[in-house]
């Protein structure tokens, strides 16, 4: 099956795919931040770069694209028609790179949150999964997924 758009238009989409300062990263951290919790943003000094970290509760939360990072059961979880090899590849290698991750900074000590795009969509999930996330900053889990 052929693309329907060309190869410098398809270049072009694809770079403007963001990697920071996403959409639904955005939504949370504003949600975060009006329920007092201060963080740094893809600190280098973490393994990996979460999107956000919490120094104070020594915790990270990841933001996950479903579509990029392969959210289990999600309907944004699509594979394009084309190339379909290149792409299960790339998905293949994202989801082990978050696996590695994710249980290196466990190794470390760190707390890890992964809240997945789709909880981040509408306003009122927003607003559910900052309150299952300002919940579980506060005790004292080592994990929790959210989406």
């Amino acid at each position: 099956m052929m693309d329907i758009v060309d190869k410098q238009t398809r270049s072009r989409m694809m770079a403007g795919i963001r990697g920071k300062d996403t959409k639904p990263e955005l939504a949370l951290r504003r949600a975060l931040h009006a329920r007092g919790f201060r963080y740094r943003l893809h600190a280098k000094h973490v393994l990996g770069r979460p999107d956000l970290v919490f120094p104070k509760h020594h915790a990270v939360v990841l933001v996950h694209g479903c579509f990029w990072h392969r959210h289990n059961g999600c309907r944004y979880t699509s594979i394009p028609s084309t190339r379909r090899e290149f792409w299960q590849a790339k998905f293949e290698a994202n989801v082990a790179r978050d696996a590695t991750v994710r249980a290196a900074l466990l190794e470390r000590g760190w707390r890890v949150a992964t809240v997945w795009e789709c909880a981040l969509r509408k306003p009122d999930k927003v607003a559910v999964s900052a309150e299952l996330l300002s919940t579980w900053l506060i005790s004292s889990e080592a994990t929790i997924e959210i989406g």
